[in-house]
């Protein structure tokens, strides 16, 4: 369009009045406003920025094992329930539940809730997840748990004896989910929280195919946070705010970055130069920071322990085992090797983990085992020797490459050498991920392993070393554990709550008895955490840390 040159005029001089007007202050509103919008937009962006030793194994909650891969998932993902500051469940994508009088029927109402691609969180999202859990096809490590759980027909379709259709989780409609349970369980609701039963959108998943859960593209959020920056073995996760969250609103952090930092000097020199805000110490480090205001002591429920290979010559012998287990100083690795808050471990099942009828604490009324004796340890070793007509025994202990883990391989490796002299240890360090799948195909001598409470109830530890449990590294088999196991899961001791606990504490004492596993330490966390970071919840059971009300100065 032609503009003449009187309009043009007319508009130059309007434009010149206004830029006089603007720049002459005389317009304070206008000036100030401006000022406020710089100001908000170059706002550094509150991320945390947390370390952790060992890389994230898997992104899929059906498949995963490991407490990183459970953190990481905890921020991105809720179940039916989460858990409060104390670790006492509370509801999540569930918004109400309804419970039948004998417990065996659980109706929860879904919240309205969206995946992080707009998708609507339904019912079938959970009987989706849960029915890939229990399918043999599916092979989960973790399938026990459905069974744990009390999921009516969940062993049966474990074994193949039924169809995963048969499992006893049905979506009514999208907002109502019921499930049905074989027994009561009076945890059930604790477990709900943890990740295993987590959802899993069934297009999506279908949609992504072998690629489901490798990197951002391919995994969806339903909690505070989604995945920004991801891949397996990657040394740095990035997650940003989600805001589809259905409780948005809460979260007052705009995104949480991990780091794999795996070398304890490393770690703390990100953390003084501002490049973390949680870190975790080891050894001498604990004792030079004890004293910082930023330092934080926090007991952990992860027991550390030697699983023995009782299909290798020599390591089936009981007695060889229990030398073992006696010949080095539990209380010298807590004291002055890890000084992190760790505890010897006498006994199969932690401290702090739960509390029985009585209201004591496991530990408290239960036995200990194995208590450092050198003297002893020699003792089974010369019967070890006269039964097995062997006087020298070469193992490998193949240890994760965490600089503590190694630190107390070496230790272990110089008492047993030293106390019982015949037996010579190597040490093999690898990525935890390459250990775990060694010590599951029975690739390994001895292993250098831990185990984190999954609920608070013993059985989360006991159930590992029944005949045929992929957690049993030993391939150690006893009818009689089986039996007592079995009847506290589902059987009549099941009904008696005070016949199994003790009943429980039995089948402690017979896996200590048979030495299936070698105790260390119970892990205790020596964390560094800024000042200016508050609201971090750490737990002994499921997920450790959780950081959902995390605020950030």
């Amino acid at each position: 369009m032609k503009i003449s040159n009187k309009i043009f005029a007319l508009l130059l001089t309007l434009l010149l009045i206004v830029g006089m007007t603007a720049c002459s202050g005389d317009n304070k509103e206008t000036t100030d406003t401006t000022t406020d919008t710089a100001t908000e937009t170059s706002a550094e962006p509150k991320i945390l920025k947390v370390q952790v030793d060992v890389e994230v194994a898997s992104m899929d909650p059906q498949i995963a094992t490991d407490g990183t891969s459970f953190e990481v998932m905890g921020t991105m993902v809720e179940g039916l329930y989460s858990v409060d500051a104390a670790g006492t469940p509370i509801l999540a994508m569930a918004e109400r539940v309804d419970k039948s009088e004998d417990g065996l029927t659980y109706t929860f109402t879904l919240r309205d809730a969206k995946w992080s691609n707009g998708t609507p969180v339904t019912a079938n999202d959970f009987v989706f997840a849960w029915k890939r859990l229990v399918d043999p096809a599916t092979a989960s490590e973790y399938s026990f748990i459905a069974d744990i759980a009390g999921f009516k027909n969940a062993s049966a379709i474990i074994a193949g004896e039924k169809g995963v259709d048969e499992l006893g989780v049905t979506a009514k409609d999208d907002k109502t989910l019921v499930v049905e349970l074989a027994f009561p369980v009076s945890y059930f609701e604790s477990l709900m929280s943890f990740n295993s039963f987590f959802p899993v959108n069934e297009a999506f998943f279908t949609e992504k195919g072998d690629l489901f859960g490798t990197s951002p593209d391919t995994l969806l959020a339903n909690g505070p946070f989604k995945m920004s920056s991801y891949e397996p073995a990657a040394t740095t996760i990035e997650l940003v705010k989600n805001p589809d969250y259905w409780d948005a609103d809460a979260i007052n952090i705009d995104g949480i970055q991990y780091q794999v930092i795996k070398e304890a000097q490393q770690t703390m020199l990100a953390y003084q130069n501002g490049d973390l805000d949680i870190a975790t110490l080891a050894g001498e480090q604990v004792e030079q920071f004890k004293a910082d205001p930023e330092f934080n002591n926090v007991v952990a429920g992860y027991l550390w322990y030697i699983s023995p290979n009782l299909t290798v010559p020599g390591l089936e012998n009981v007695n060889l085992r229990k030398a073992i287990a006696l010949s080095y100083d539990k209380s010298a690795i807590a004291n002055n090797i890890l000084k992190d808050g760790s505890i010897v471990a006498n006994f199969a099942v932690p401290t702090l983990l739960a509390t029985g009828p009585d209201g004591k604490d496991y530990r408290e009324t239960a036995g200990t085992y194995y208590e450092t004796d050198k003297a002893k340890a020699k003792e089974f070793f010369e019967m070890a020797k006269t039964e097995l007509s062997q006087d020298t025994f070469a193992y490998t202990l193949i240890v994760e490459d965490t600089e503590s883990a190694q630190n107390v391989a070496q230790f272990i490796q110089s008492e047993v050498q030293t106390n019982l002299p015949g037996v010579t240890i190597t040490i093999e360090t690898m990525p935890k991920k390459n250990r775990v799948e060694r010590m599951q195909s029975g690739e390994f001598e001895l292993g250098l392993t831990r185990w984190g409470p999954d609920y608070a109830d013993p059985m989360t530890y006991l159930d590992m070393w029944t005949t045929g449990s992929p957690n049993n590294y030993g391939f150690w088999s006893n009818p009689e554990y089986d039996a007592i196991i079995q009847s506290a899961k589902d059987g009549e001791l099941s009904l008696d709550l005070v016949a199994r606990w003790e009943a429980l504490k039995d089948a402690e004492a017979i896996v200590m008895d048979e030495a299936v596993i070698l105790p260390v330490y119970q892990k205790g966390n020596a964390v560094m955490i800024k000042s200016a970071v508050d609201g971090v919840e750490f737990h002994s059971v499921g997920i450790n840390r959780i950081y959902k009300n995390v605020t950030k100065n």
